[in-house]
């Protein structure tokens, strides 16, 4: 029984992560997409005006810090153009884009 109650657990934490891995893509799609790029790369028009940095390449994101790029969604960054989401998604909502972000990374 106590194993069963493990496997379910895991069950459940898998079905939640994936879960959160969806929606944390469908919110980049949502409000990154148009300057970023679906994969990251910030070659949109707006993402080359702005001058985006590649999220796909490794180098760019070792110099990254999850903090960092927390706190540039959430209250956004004024000197590269980008709108706070604080009002958008929540703090978890956020937490899991960056996740998202890091899963960019070509290896």
């Amino acid at each position: 029984m106590k194993k069963l109650s493990i496997v379910i657990i895991a069950a459940l934490a898998l079905m939640a992560t994936t879960a959160r891995a969806a929606e944390a893509k469908d919110n980049f799609l949502k409000h990154c997409k148009s300057c970023h790029g679906p994969e990251g790369k910030g070659d949109t028009t707006l993402g080359q005006k702005f001058k985006v940095r590649d999220y796909s390449d490794p180098k760019v994101q070792d110099t990254l810090k999850d903090e960092d790029i927390f706190k540039a969604i959430k209250e956004g960054n004024e000197k590269n153009h980008m709108k706070p989401m604080a009002d958008k998604m929540t703090d978890g909502e956020i937490k899991a884009l960056v996740t998202h972000l890091r899963g960019l990374k070509n290896k």
